[in-house]
């Protein structure tokens, strides 16, 4: 089936080598980056991202297929410069960092699905608890560097975005499905068609587990979710000389899991890591989330569109999850007592339900929020030669409004010691927190492209002019009547700048760097400032014979790094960001290709590898004791952040089969900021894990597939955040079959 965005980029083809006939100046190929290939995508294939005057990577959707990812971690692994720390061992909510940002549920970066933010609320509350379903995406873009000043609110490390199933030219589908350890299964159908004036592509997705952890009442540790998503594109005057075109797109999609915050302790974990306390048996998020889209796109000439869409993101979500123990009226967080189970023995015998506590000895919050995300951007993009230079001017401008609504309660329960927990005082709904942070946001920016000879220019400006507000209603006034009523403001009007240059010395050498500003959004504290860096890179694209790769090196100068205090993290939740100064973050990204065999071979035998290196060190000292990076020295290193990280695919390709072979090499990691030896109670040991993956052609429609995750059966701990130690995913094998029509 012949794909919407394979058959533009063919169009477009055709249409540059004609021009190449006529103008006789550069090939066809090299002006595949001076047409607009998509409206939701960032670059829409490899070559341009490999052209872009910034560092840039495409995930198509041949390597997405290769190991039937649905868990975004493993499949960003193999792009330099993104550092990933897991917590489920499923994916279902990533912490990812792009050079060196924090990683803290990905709240530092700017994720899109096509081309709209994603996050639940990407100006208010960034932590990204809903994240797109990667098994039904066709591709994913990474961009960094200097060229990201299109993409905001936040823009020192880089932007995500991933693409979704994009409507085809023919009638035609697909469906896959598997089985495996842990009773995991996935089912998943597309179907689509159409014409040059009408098309569609409806989709469903569902996949689960039971878990891989263990626990005490033998109830299940796993999840189920389910995707739905719609699209419908009409061309609405097929014979005018201007071209119009709608599409609409919808999308849905829920979660039911019975995860939890609570790891494990050091000698637990030692003894049984996969094994889960007697306390978080109640444990439990449930979300749904939708999405609404309508994009419309004006072609005044082949040089000229216009595109605008205006979108709107609900999601709502409540995590029932233990947050707390007491014992002699002593009030103590999960993530204390598992750190230090020795000091606070009582309160994790009533973790571990060895003992029979009293009532009201587990307090089980009830993490009730609702999300809304709503805004319309329109974007114009202006194309033109003269003489031998080729000129891009791109105008983009949105409006943008989101807001988090804290509606929460603490139950409390008793656990006697067999494990079993009882409910001792049913809290009234909206006694914990109580309130609503909001944000009002405008956002334009304007790049202009320049390529004359082999120089291309790319110099953009962002300005984001924000207003952040917060109103609490307090624990005393759950009906809203705001006779309790407390509210905060800040506001902030930021220019963010940036610089990329290309010179391309011949077909097979070139060399890039940019200059641009870092910025992300400060908190609703009245007068609190935000993010802000100047960020450094430069970097070689090569190709020799078989052998292509990239090396860049960058540079992360921040002036002021913000911190958030999340329960993911440990900390309390609020949500409050705090001021950490300065900080330098700098490294290398290295990644190459090679294909062992010639065109004309009956078999494929390309490889890959990623490394990276990040360098990072605080400027200042400060205390920050209760905050994810503890209590700070001036010199110590980032937390969360290794030092070194590889990754290489290998891949066997013939027409009847093919065969994939993973590795990663996640470096040692410190939990707390500090220098030199990490201690014990602070270090994730380095891992190295290894997938492997294979396809059994049986005609030209049906295929067999095999998934191997952990191939060698590793024992690693992922993190120790939210609280106490957590396992990445054990040994799992997962057969199914794939049919194309």
């Amino acid at each position: 089936m012949k794909k919407g965005i394979i058959a533009l980029s063919t169009l477009f083809t055709l249409v540059l080598t004609a021009q190449e006939k006529k103008k006789g100046t550069l090939d066809s190929i090299q002006k595949l980056d001076e047409v607009i290939i998509s409206t939701s995508t960032i670059f829409g294939n490899k070559y341009v991202a490999k052209h872009r005057t910034g560092s840039a990577y495409y995930l198509s959707p041949k390597e997405l297929e290769k190991f039937s990812f649905t868990d975004v971690n493993r499949a960003l692994r193999s792009v330099p410069g993104v550092t990933i720390y897991e917590e489920d061992g499923f994916g279902l909510r990533p912490n990812i960092s792009l050079r060196g940002t924090s990683p803290e549920r990905s709240s530092k970066i700017t994720l899109m699905e096509d081309g709209v933010l994603i996050a639940p609320a990407p100006y208010s509350a960034s932590s990204a608890y809903y994240f797109p379903t990667i098994a039904r995406m066709e591709a994913v873009e990474v961009l960094k560097g200097s060229s990201q000043v299109q993409y905001g609110p936040f823009t020192t490390g880089g932007a995500i975005n991933m693409i979704s199933a994009q409507i085809p030219t023919e009638f035609g589908g697909k469906v896959r499905a598997s089985y495996g350890s842990f009773n995991s299964n996935q089912l998943y159908a597309k179907i689509g068609g159409g014409n040059k004036n009408f098309g569609y592509v409806l989709e469903y997705l569902n996949y689960g587990s039971d878990g891989f952890k263990t626990l005490p009442s033998g109830k299940n540790t796993g999840f189920n979710k389910n995707d739905v998503v719609a699209k419908i594109g009409v061309n609405l005057f097929p014979k005018a000389s201007i071209q119009q075109s709608l599409e609409f797109k919808f999308q849905y999609s829920d979660e039911d899991g019975n995860e939890t915050y609570l790891g494990l302790s050091e000698q637990d974990f030692n003894t049984n890591p996969f094994s889960r306390y007697a306390s978080s048996n109640e444990d439990r998020m449930v979300t749904d989330h939708t999405q609404y889209m309508i994009t419309h796109r004006l072609d005044f000439s082949k040089n000229i569109r216009v595109t605008t869409t205006a979108y709107q993101n609900n999601f709502a979500r409540n995590w029932y999850k233990l947050n707390d123990v007491t014992f002699n009226g002593t009030k103590k967080g999960i993530a204390d007592i598992l750190e230090d189970p020795s000091t606070y023995a009582n309160h994790y015998s009533i973790v571990n339900g060895s003992v029979n506590s009293a009532a009201d000895a587990i307090g089980v919050k009830a993490n009730n929020r609702k999300y809304y995300s709503t805004g319309i951007q329109t974007k114009l993009d202006y194309h033109w030669y003269k003489g031998d230079a080729f000129h891009d001017l791109e105008i983009g401008l949105r409006y943008h409004y989101d807001e988090e609504d804290r509606f929460q309660w603490v139950d409390k329960y008793s656990i006697s010691n067999t494990g079993v927990m009882a409910l001792t005082t049913d809290a009234i709904e909206g006694t914990d927190a109580n309130r609503i942070s909001s944000a009002n946001a405008f956002a334009s920016y304007i790049t202009y492209k320049l390529k004359y000879n082999n120089w291309t220019f790319t110099p953009g400006v962002r300005y984001e002019n924000i207003t952040l507000q917060r109103e609490d209603f307090g624990k005393n006034d759950v009906d809203r009547t705001g006779v309790n009523l407390a509210t905060r403001e800040n506001s902030v009007g930021v220019f963010i700048p940036g610089m990329g240059a290309n010179y391309k010395f011949n077909n097979d050498f070139s060399l890039f760097g940019g200059v641009h500003k870092g910025f992300s959004p400060p908190g609703n504290q009245d007068g609190q400032a935000p993010e802000e860096s100047i960020n450094y890179e430069l970097g070689t694209r090569f190709n020799l014979g078989k052998l292509k790769g990239e090396f860049v090196g960058f540079f992360n100068d921040y002036s002021n790094l913000l911190g958030s205090d999340l329960a993911a993290t440990g900390g309390t939740g609020s949500l409050d960001q705090f001021n950490a100064g300065e900080v330098n973050v700098n490294g290398i990204e290295l990644l190459l290709n090679y294909n062992f065999t010639n065109s004309d071979s009956k078999f494929s035998l390309p490889i890959s590898f990623g490394y990276t290196f990040t360098n990072t060190e605080f400027q200042n000292s400060f205390n920050g004791a209760d905050s994810f990076w503890g209590a700070v020295t001036a010199g110590d290193e980032l937390p969360y952040i290794p030092q070194h990280q590889f990754n290489t695919t290998f891949s066997i390709e013939h027409k009847d089969f093919e065969i994939n072979v993973n590795g990663r090499y996640n470096g040692e990691f410190r939990t707390l900021a500090g220098t030199g030896n990490i201690p014990d109670n602070e270090r994730v040991d380095a891992n190295f894990i290894v997938d492997l993956s294979g396809k059994y052609f049986i005609t030209k429609r049906l295929s067999t597939t095999l998934n191997v995750i952990n191939l060698l059966d590793n024992t690693y701990a992922a993190s120790r955040v939210p609280a106490g130690l957590r396992p990445g995913h054990p040994f799992g094998i997962y057969g199914g079959l794939e049919f194309r029509f």
